[in-house]
């Protein structure tokens, strides 16, 4: 609750194109969420598949659906961010999920007394493209997460990064692929009060834009770094990014917290 006892309402949005083979699976698990006070937000790239089809069968629970042609995937969060009435902003892909029916509702529970804090943040469990789970992300939420952390890359997945609506600003769409991790480090930059859930927020759904588009999506977050953290610390740092995937793949998992030099200290509840 806030100082006057409000409970949060989520903006959850979910951005598609000719998404019919993994649509219904995230709008039955925002449909699912034991916290009530949610309004979804649906914004398609015009499909020409089914994608409609399956929204209108779910329009009950929805509370803004668009559908037009747009700019891409950044154009379209844009669109919906502008439309969005609720305190946080969540954004859930087609094909992602939320982790339990309970997480919104745990969410809630666990936040501080007496006011909101301007990004909650938590970790990230990876699903197949058939939805069968996989493991956890290999990088973890830091115990204390600030704009510096992702020097050490994008430690929490942007589905698991939910932002004060007020705080918001629109994605930079000069980036077609890491957009997302810019906007993340811009509101790290303006946050003052950040929380860990200490919880896994999202199934994430292998196979996106960035995974398609994978050395695309590293160029940029290149670029990214060096405007943000200045080229020498981005060369150091993915000197280190080289030097932890030749662990990783001697370990073949998750990296260990004692590896990653911000490591997850607080306690990942599966829900």
């Amino acid at each position: 609750m806030d100082r006057e006892g409000r409970m949060p309402v989520f903006s959850v949005i979910t951005v598609t194109f000719n998404a019919e083979a993994a649509l219904e699976e995230t709008l039955r698990s925002v449909e699912e969420q034991e916290y009530g006070r949610v309004e979804h937000i649906i914004v398609d790239g015009a499909s020409t598949d089914g994608t409609m089809d399956i929204v209108r069968r779910h329009a009950a629970g929805l509370a803004c659906v668009v559908s037009e042609p747009d700019g891409g995937l950044y154009d379209a969060m844009n669109k919906a961010m502008a439309r969005a009435t609720g305190d946080y902003l969540v954004f859930l892909n087609a094909g992602d999920r939320f982790h339990s029916p309970a997480v919104l509702s745990s969410v809630v529970l666990g936040l501080p007394l007496g006011g909101w804090p301007d990004v909650i943040y938590g970790d990230t469990a990876i699903i197949s493209p058939e939805g069968e789970p996989l493991r956890l992300r290999r990088l973890f939420p830091p115990e204390r997460l600030t704009w510096r952390s992702f020097r050490m890359g994008m430690l929490v997945c942007h589905q698991s990064f939910y932002v004060r609506r007020a705080l918001a600003e629109p994605y930079d769409l000069r980036y077609r692929c890491s957009a997302d991790f810019d906007w993340c480090v811009r509101m790290l930059r303006k946050a003052r009060t950040t929380h860990n859930a200490c919880l896994i927020l999202t199934d994430f759904r292998e196979g996106g834009l960035t995974s398609r588009r994978r050395w695309q999506s590293l160029r940029e977050r290149f670029r990214i770094m060096c405007r943000w953290y200045g080229l020498p610390v981005t060369l150091a740092c993915h000197a280190w990014f080289a030097v932890r995937l030749l662990l990783r793949r001697q370990g073949q998992g998750r990296l260990p917290s004692g590896v990653h030099e911000e490591g997850f200290t607080g306690r990942r509840t599966w829900l």
